[in-house]
């Protein structure tokens, strides 16, 4: 693995927002620059501006409404009664049963995108009566609303084709070996990921919202109202199977990157898990040596009291050396034994302590085997090694408890009888 296989970071660092990114900026213009489109998909108007209240007045619409496409980020369908705005992420529009604005977007990082979807837009407009459906030619407003909904769905389709290749690459490269660079390109992938879930799952839920209002989907068919059509209200087969067709689309979307965000997640616990397994390895090879250096210094202590320049006599004695040496070696190796067995009973995780019911007494450990139903009842004997067999066995100790009661009833009752059938008085408690 090398860190160069990687895309530059300069470019995963990005603050831009990605498709469809734009920079708010205070709205205190009263002009609005668009692009217009007639009826037969012709440009007609190139970088237009019109001023806002003209626009209210001319459209039928709300001064809220101009809020939600001027400086709102956030993805809005909103359907009145003679027109339909869409601010969906690069795209900003309104449509008439004639005519589509298309609203230049300040701070757009995506000029591409915007360049395809006014081709295909055009495209669509000028198929007029020769694009025909199950029920007929589809009217103007849902042309262009088709163009619209086809140029985000595919915008989202390719940012999530970037984002998800190296992502996939380094969660492969970390299943082989954890490496810093790794983690921090997961870490910028794993962020920009989740902008983009979120920027997808609210496009889901704008459409979503609007498949759930029956009036505003009657309300869309614009060219009937302006031939005096009165439509019934359930009746939006054609442009309700038209959102449901992209709705699942985005859905598809948001649940392949929710996939991949929880397995960045899933991978990150994981990492974190081998890293604290990892750490207490180390902790444990300092405590072994912090025990082997205590068991050489119990030894050499002895030593130490023996090699003061002090008269003890044991010096002319020809056993001195080698019972002095003998005694530190026994006490250095006793000292370290004894820390070894400590931290391995530390290390031992249980359930419950050392006094719980889950652990055996050394008497019940040794005691004789049991015969007949009790044997039954006690199984083999051993020492429960979980919480389900720790359970099991105190259900055993239990109905032996009971097992007993009952068998001392019936032996006190077959004495009382033996003594009725002999004729010897009989007292009952």
């Amino acid at each position: 693995y090398r860190s160069e296989d990687l895309p530059p970071l300069q470019t995963a660092f990005d603050d831009s927002p990605g498709l469809g990114g734009r920079i708010t900026k205070p709205s205190n213009d009263l002009k609005l620059r668009c692009t217009e489109f007639d009826e037969g998909g012709n440009v007609v108007l190139v970088n237009g501006e019109f001023r806002k209240h003209e626009l209210i007045a001319k459209y039928s619409l709300l001064p809220r409404d101009l809020r939600k496409i001027d400086s709102s980020v956030l993805p809005h369908i909103l359907v009145r009664p003679s027109a339909i705005l869409l601010n969906l992420l690069h795209i900003r529009c309104l449509i008439k049963y004639n005519r589509v604005l298309v609203f230049d977007v300040y701070g757009s990082t995506d000029s591409y995108a915007q360049s395809l979807f006014m081709y295909d837009l055009e495209g669509k407009l000028r198929q007029k009566q020769t694009s025909t459906t199950a029920g007929g030619a589809l009217p103007y407003e849902f042309r262009a609303l088709e163009a619209v909904l086809i140029s985000v769905t595919t915008g989202l389709e390719s940012e999530f084709e970037g984002v998800r290749d190296p992502v996939m690459r380094v969660l492969r490269e970390l299943e082989e070996d954890i490496d810093r660079d790794k983690l921090r390109h997961l870490l910028v992938y794993s962020k920009k990921l989740s902008t983009f879930e979120q920027r997808a799952r609210l496009v889901r839920d704008a459409i979503d919202n609007l498949l759930e209002e029956d009036d505003d989907l009657q309300d869309m068919y614009l060219t009937e109202k302006a031939q005096g059509v009165v439509r019934e209200e359930d009746n939006h087969e054609e442009v309700e199977l038209l959102l449901e067709s992209y709705h699942k689309v985005a859905d598809e979307i948001v649940q392949i990157s929710s996939n991949l965000v929880t397995s960045i997640k899933n991978t990150e616990e994981i990492i974190r898990a081998i890293l604290d397994a990892n750490r207490n390895a180390l902790m444990l090879l300092d405590l072994k040596f912090s025990i082997l250096t205590l068991g050489t210094t119990v030894g050499m202590f002895i030593a130490a009291l023996y090699g003061m320049n002090l008269e003890n006599f044991i010096e002319e004695t020809s056993f001195g050396f080698a019972g002095i040496s003998g005694l530190c070696t026994v006490l250095a190796i006793a000292s370290t034994i004894w820390g070894l067995k400590r931290l391995r009973k530390v290390q031992k995780v249980r359930m419950w302590g050392d006094g719980g019911s889950m652990i055996q007494s050394r008497s019940d450990r040794h005691r004789l085997p049991a015969r007949g139903p009790q044997k039954e009842l006690e199984g083999s004997g051993s020492e429960p090694r979980g919480l389900g067999e720790a359970v099991t066995g105190i259900k055993g100790r239990e109905a032996i408890k009971q097992w007993r009661i009952e068998q001392a009833a019936r032996a006190k009752q077959l004495k009382m009888a033996r003594m009725e059938a002999a004729g010897q008085p009989v007292v009952r408690g």
